[in-house]
């Protein structure tokens, strides 16, 4: 049992797992199954959302306190994000995440709460790959757009299994394809610290064997699919290859390039997580076609002939991260 002592985090380097954690009806049991499983030393942050009634002061810190092991905090405005630190919102409030700190606003009267959708999907443009969404017990389909937010940014996204109290709410999820993993409560803590252990295992102090097994997996990518990932932001390249291997239940680097240099499926899979996966931007016709028609030709006319026109691509995040974006084939005809 943790003893609070009000001791706010401070702020630190976001450079750790964010897990959001939503449920409605019958998700407290559900909240002290998954609290109780958190060791000490997990390295990452917890935030938990739950519904709750706007006019009844919430108790759920104080109950949660009883069963944590680490620090546990009910949310104020601007707190900071930390590892090892165990976040509640509190009543009548959303959520939602921004460079480091959790930011709290009213809740609107007389609309449906959608307060999980709204946190969760704060958590996956801020966070990206470094966010985590679990959806246990509760009625209703709230978390389930937020679970698909997290996914296309490249997160990793959790349902409680049929043994939540009330199985609407992670049913929905799940039937909208947007689950990675469907685990009870414990089961769910224990899968994200070995995505936590493998992103670790293939950090860039790595020693020399996983080295060299880093630098092989990186020419296989580059046959695999003609695109030399050596120059990319070398942290999101490690961490994206620690997701795969994490999904294959594997520990180990020199494994894990054995079965990629057997297996074509596992190259692709591999491959597309290196690719930024939110590209809407990048499938709209329209916008390419403007772009071929009015503005390439406006260019052209104002570039002498013997020297480049140079195109920088980026969406978001994506230009920030330098995440590699493919061209469709008419942009390239430009």
């Amino acid at each position: 049992m943790y003893t609070q002592k009000n001791i706010l985090p401070k702020a630190t380097r976001q450079d750790f797992p964010i897990v959001g954690i939503g449920a409605s009806a019958g998700g407290l049991e559900a909240f002290k199954e998954l609290i109780d499983t958190i060791p000490l030393d997990s390295e990452m942050a917890y935030v938990i959302v739950q519904h709750l009634h706007p006019t009844h002061d919430s108790m759920l810190t104080e109950i949660l306190a009883k069963v944590a092991k680490i620090p546990i905090n009910e949310i104020t405005d601007e707190i900071h994000l930390a590892p090892n630190t165990i976040y509640v919102i509190p009543e009548n409030k959303m959520l939602t995440s921004f460079d480091g700190v959790l930011k709290l606003s009213p809740r609107l009267k007389n609309t449906k709460n959608q307060a999980i959708d709204v946190f969760f999907n704060s958590l996956a443009e801020v966070h990206l790959d470094l966010a985590y969404g679990v959806l246990l017990s509760g009625n209703g389909s709230d978390g389930t757009a937020g679970l698909e937010a997290i996914k296309k940014h490249g997160g990793i996204t959790f349902a409680q299994n049929i043994d939540a109290a009330n199985n609407e709410m992670p049913q929905s999820a799940i039937d909208a394809g947007v689950v990675d993993y469907i685990l009870s409560p414990a089961e769910i803590v224990k899968k994200m610290i070995e995505f936590s252990k493998a992103r670790n295992l293939i950090s860039e102090e790595n020693n020399p064997d996983d080295e060299a097994a880093f630098q092989e997996i990186i020419k296989i990518l580059r046959h695999h699919s003609g695109v030399d990932f050596t120059y990319y932001k070398q942290t999101t390249i490690r961490r994206r290859i620690a997701r795969r291997m994490a999904m294959c239940n594997m520990e180990n680097l020199a494994d894990y390039l054995k079965m990629l240099q057997i297996d074509k499926n596992a190259q692709e899979d591999l491959f597309k997580d290196m690719l930024i996966p939110v590209t809407e931007f990048f499938r709209d016709d329209k916008i390419f076609a403007t772009l071929r028609e009015k503005v390439f030709p406006l260019i052209c006319t104002k570039v002498a002939e013997e020297n480049t026109i140079r195109v920088w691509v980026g969406w978001r995040d994506a230009l920030q991260e330098k995440r590699l974006i493919r061209l469709p084939s008419h942009f390239m005809n430009v």
